[in-house]
């Protein structure tokens, strides 16, 4: 109670004038084009749902982590809606049933209504969630929110730099930051300067004043990366605009193609503090010159065909460039097979497979009661689509089975091949930095490649402090969903012709 004192005295309000703001959020990056539905029960685990503090404990590092502790510093009290976390499916799931949606989203406005009235609303969003039915969740969510809360109340949320964003949430919400990194470095500050302005403006102190600009450009995640022009480029153009105007802030969502929604591809959001004008110069330029840029943000980033990467991880072996990454860019599902079986055909060494997604085979072993120090013998990956690839025989040993308390079987590695290993975890794992291996039970110095599911985010692990001498970012032979071949999916709720690079006369944004 001294220290909410001191916090209140500090920031000039009085108990009575503490901000009360309602806290919620709904995440989900959704694959469309996956098989396997997202259901209720994927939202319900041990933790999520969760409401009260165990939802601000969420994501400590992360947006909620910043909002959070911002808000506190300002003296706001902070109620905790429930909301469900991310599903257990992680990103490895394809469409949010309406079910799920309606049933989650309906607590939570039912919740608000209860523990009303506030003075701001938090959502803690990605932008790319996918539902059936409803074409922009996230925005949709806001309208529910404003019709609880009223016109006076202010809504702010954060983002994923990865979201599907357009004007919509804007209409129904005041404030929004995204991440501008990939990988996301600064979650973390966004939230807190979602805080910091959520207060600023229920005080009267700052009134949002936007404008955004969609750019008709769609990319796979995989060329994103923000560590390399052109991707730096535009986040530092952010980041000046930032820097030379005060209170102006800037979110630039590269869009996320695997989601069919007809608000996917690029965009800008400026907000300013009270001045239109400002917006639409800032979202003008921030336009052009993505445009300007275009073309570069498809050659920056080179991808090698799989087969032809593992001969080239052998060639770096021989001439001493190792650690090697080999980044399966494309595997949305994490079941997929390619690098696995070159891995074999080839006979290469030194090999961790980190991982390969086979609930099916881990509910194999759990039966036959399997335990490290077995024999292994059986057919792995390649059953969720065609762009997973073909099952692949693995003949080798168990090094270690690990079971929860239920006695069901979690993952499981296996050694095979000239010292390689092959771990099984029942849903797509990315793996960001071999600490996060090594805490699996894996002596890390053992091996000399790391085949990992990873677009960009392993950049803060293994090439960020300089770790693989050697990175290949590895694609299949086939044009399948998850690659860089967009125009390849079945999409039907956009046409991918209406976007660069697969329309290569589209007209400057401006021009439109």
């Amino acid at each position: 109670m001294r220290t909410l004192l001191f916090l209140l005295l500090a920031t000039g309000l009085s108990a009575a004038d503490a901000p009360r703001i309602a806290v919620m959020q709904l995440r989900h990056e959704t694959v469309t084009f996956l098989p396997n539905e997202t259901t209720r029960e994927d939202f319900i685990y041990p933790g999520s749902p969760a409401a009260g503090e165990a939802l601000l404990k969420t994501e400590p590092k992360g947006d909620m982590g910043g909002f959070v502790k911002v808000a506190r510093e300002y003296g706001a009290e902070l109620v905790g809606i429930e909301s469900p976390g991310m599903p257990e499916t992680g990103i490895g799931s394809g469409w949010v049933t309406r079910d799920a949606y309606e049933h989650f989203v309906g607590r939570m406005i039912e919740e608000l209504k209860t523990q009303g009235p506030f003075d701001g609303v938090y959502l803690a969003l990605h932008g790319a969630m996918a539902v059936h039915g409803i074409a922009r969740p996230e925005a949709e969510l806001a309208r529910r929110v404003r019709e609880v809360v009223g016109g006076k109340a202010v809504i702010a949320g954060t983002f994923d730099p990865h979201g599907n964003e357009d004007e919509t949430f804007l209409k129904h919400a005041d404030l929004a930051f995204a991440y501008k990194y990939y990988p996301h470095y600064d979650a973390h500050l966004q939230g807190e300067r979602a805080a910091r302005m959520l207060v600023r403006a229920i005080r009267g102190d700052y009134k949002p004043a936007h404008s955004v600009r969609t750019v008709p450009i769609l990319s796979a995640t995989v060329v994103q990366w923000t560590g390399q022009p052109p991707w730096s480029t535009l986040v530092q153009r952010c980041l000046t605009w930032e820097a030379r105007e005060p209170d102006v802030y800037v979110n630039f969502f590269y869009g996320f193609p695997w989601a069919d929604v007809p608000d996917v591809g690029m965009c800008f959001q400026v907000i300013t503090n009270g001045d239109p004008e400002l917006a639409q110069t800032v979202v003008d330029d921030l336009a052009e010159t993505a445009w300007r840029l275009r073309a570069e943000m498809f050659s920056a980033t080179p991808i090698v065909q799989v087969d032809e990467a593992v001969r080239q991880t052998a060639a770096a072996l021989t001439a001493g460039r190792q650690p090697v990454v080999l980044a399966d860019y494309s595997d949305r599902s994490g079941n997929a097979t390619w690098v696995l079986q070159e891995v074999i055909e080839q006979d290469l060494g030194g090999v961790v497979i980190a991982t390969l997604r086979d609930d099916r085979a881990l509910t194999a072993l759990g039966k036959s009661g399997a335990k490290a120090g077995d024999a292994f013998d059986m057919e792995v990956g390649g059953f969720m689509d065609e762009s997973a690839g073909k099952p692949v025989r693995v003949r080798g040993v168990l090094a270690q089975v690990k079971s929860g308390s239920d006695g069901i079987v979690q993952s499981a590695q296996v050694r095979f091949g000239r010292d390689n290993l092959l771990m099984l975890s029942p849903q797509l794992v990315q793996y960001v930095d071999p600490e996060s291996i090594r805490a699996e039970g894996v002596d890390i110095g053992k091996f000399q490649v790391f085949a990992i599911k990873s677009r960009v985010h392993f950049r803060r692990g293994f090439d960020d402090n300089g770790f693989a001498k050697t990175i290949l970012l590895v694609e299949p032979p086939g044009p399948f969903m998850g690659t860089v071949h967009l125009d390849a999916l079945k999409y039907e709720n956009l046409r991918v012709q209406d976007y660069y690079p697969f329309n290569l006369k589209h007209k400057s944004p401006s021009a439109e």
